[in-house]
């Protein structure tokens, strides 16, 4: 607490000893100083003003209590950052680097666009990863390691893939005070590394299919501005690299695997996602096509997009040398097929933005690190010592029964911290349920639940808890779900006008228009929808379900003589 620091005990010396004014303005200046830096500190205290949101479930205890004493109680008042100063819809930037600060998810660092992923935001991935693992492994992936480090030869040798990445590639040139012999790539993404050992293993066709992945770091050094998940200079990913005999074979693994990033979103994250395919304009760099799931916020109207899983088609397997002997000619060699995905700590951002609220983080269950949260209340100076022993008691029994049927749960039995205190601190962390416990309560053999998601409390009876809170949480789930579903569509616009284009656009909205998929007309679209403070509309997908045109339909743009192919989703996007 700042009242302790050697600043505010100099400036009551100075005016108690009649210290000159100039000296007193110096110390009261650069106590001022002090308390802004630690505002710039998430989750810091200083003194000064308001808590940022006042406890609504119990009201502070008049009489001293052994959980909080006096002294304490009245630090707690003077806790001023706890909670968001600014709101979701009046300042999202803001909003979201207080919130992942303040609910422990980052920690900021000192290399530009690099973060500290901390435990609640870490456990998350890992949850990702536990979903996403055994079913990668279904079909037969295995996991695997390779360098971080990328010769330049190998690099370059695909030239159209690694145009996208050349700005973005950061490079190693010396070691200790000595030049490389050759820079030394940190990799963007492993094609070039992984594909000049796939040369080499794959030899017959009972070498194939070759299906490795690995889950790792890469590098972008990237010059847009750096936003923690959501576009970072470095970030965790699983990568897939598969190859196969066929191209029925390929196609038929890159539609299992959008599959698996969509439940990632809808079935872990309850964020729903359009599936679909990247334009010509907008797939990946070198690859035959792309397929995406793409995601909407809601508080931006942009899209984002999910993950992504690429048919390479041959043109790697070409440039790579990576082929087989033809079983049906002898002598006779083909190139494989060969697909690549990934999904990364990207999904965080967007779970952040799509629940997140002005309380704080809003976790869904299935990959809340703590599910339920148990905190005693009610204990006052008037409890006896055995009615308090008893109810702590309750709470660490609670917590055990929630663990026995499969509940991540944790009883905050911290002394220091007061109810109220303990309420917003969970509901900032985003926790899906708070049970509150209190003498009567337990008299009455019921705990209180309260649900992050909708802010209602409820009772339940202790005996029935093992089956109710479970019940509870899965039906957050869909809440959370079904509330971020309505938010899309309500803001999924069909149009077939171009006068409607601009109006949908800044509104906030996602466009679902007629389009001749034309890199040349899509290079317009954007060009004439960008504005002085605000991008152009780019396409996200096309997706794969589509309403039939009524007879022949043309291009949304008015300039634009061909047909359209299929509707395609247009939007700002992250």
């Amino acid at each position: 607490m700042l009242q302790s620091t050697p600043w505010v005990k100099k400036i009551r010396t100075l005016k108690t000893s009649n210290g000159a004014k100039e000296d007193i303005d110096a110390a009261v200046a650069q106590l001022l100083k002090l308390k802004t830096d630690y505002k710039a500190l998430a989750g810091t205290d200083y003194v000064g003003s308001k808590p940022a949101r006042a406890p609504k479930a119990e009201k502070p205890a008049k009489t001293e209590t052994a959980a909080q004493p006096k002294a304490a109680a009245e630090d707690d008042k003077k806790q001023t950052l706890l909670g968001l100063t600014v709101k979701k819809e009046d300042d999202l930037a803001d909003w979201y680097s207080q919130l992942i600060t303040k609910s422990e998810l980052i920690e900021y660092y000192d290399v530009s666009g690099c973060y500290i992923l901390r435990p609640w935001s870490y456990s998350i991935w890992e949850s990702i990863k536990a979903f996403l693992d055994p079913l990668i492994k279904e079909l037969g992936v295995e996991n695997s390691y390779f360098p971080m480090f990328v010769s330049k030869a190998a690099l370059e040798r695909e030239k159209e893939h690694i145009a996208d990445f050349a700005p973005e590639v950061a490079w190693v040139t010396k070691s200790g005070s000595s030049d490389l012999a050759e820079p030394i790539a940190v990799r963007p993404t492993s094609e070039t590394i992984m594909y000049p050992a796939y040369a080499k293993w794959i030899q017959s066709h009972r070498d194939l299919p070759l299906k490795l992945n690995q889950w790792n770091n890469v590098v972008r050094w990237e010059f847009k501005q750096p936003t923690p998940f959501l576009r970072t200079r470095e970030f965790l990913w699983q990568e897939g690299h598969t190859a196969f005999a066929t191209k029925e074979e390929s196609d038929t693994e890159v539609m299992q695997i959008l599959d698996f990033y969509r439940r990632v979103y809808e079935d872990l994250l309850a964020i729903p996602v359009v599936p679909g395919t990247k334009t010509r304009k907008e797939k990946f760099a070198g690859g035959l096509y792309t397929t995406t799931v793409e995601a909407f916020i809601a508080a931006s109207g942009k899209g984002i997009q999910g993950a992504t899983s690429h048919s390479l088609g041959q043109n790697f397997s070409k440039m790579f040398d990576i082929t087989f002997e033809d079983p049906e000619k002898k002598g006779g060699k083909l190139h494989v097929w060969q697909n690549s995905w990934g999904i990364t700590t990207r999904t965080i951002g967007v779970m952040i933005m799509a629940h997140g609220d002005n309380q704080g983080l809003v976790l869904p269950p299935r990959v809340a690190c703590t599910q339920v949260v148990i905190v005693p209340t009610g204990l006052g100076g008037k409890l006896s010592e055995e009615d308090r022993n008893k109810l702590l008691d309750a709470c660490k029994e609670l917590e055990r029964t929630l663990k026995k049927a499969g509940v991540r749960a944790y009883a905050d039995l911290r002394e220091n911290y007061s109810p109220p205190w303990k309420y917003n601190h969970w509901e900032l962390k985003g926790v899906p349920i708070r049970l509150e416990v209190g003498p009567r309560d337990l008299q009455k053999n019921v705990a209180i639940a309260a649900q992050r998601a909708t802010g209602n409390k409820v009772p339940v009876a202790l005996a029935d808890i093992a089956i109710a809170i479970p019940a509870m949480l899965e039906a957050i789930h869909f809440i959370l779900f079904n509330k971020a579903l309505k938010e899309r569509d309500d803001h999924m616009v069909t149009i077939s006008n171009w006068s409607e284009f601009m109006p949908a656009l800044d509104g906030k909205n996602i466009i679902l228009a007629p389009f001749c998929e034309e890199v040349e007309c899509e290079e317009r679209i954007k060009k004439e929808t960008t504005q002085e403070d605000a991008m152009g509309a780019k396409s996200l997908c096309i997706p794969f379900k589509q309403t039939p045109f009524e007879g022949e339909t043309k291009c949304i743009h008015p300039e634009c003589n061909k047909l359209a192919t299929r509707r395609t989703v247009f939007g700002r996007s992250y």
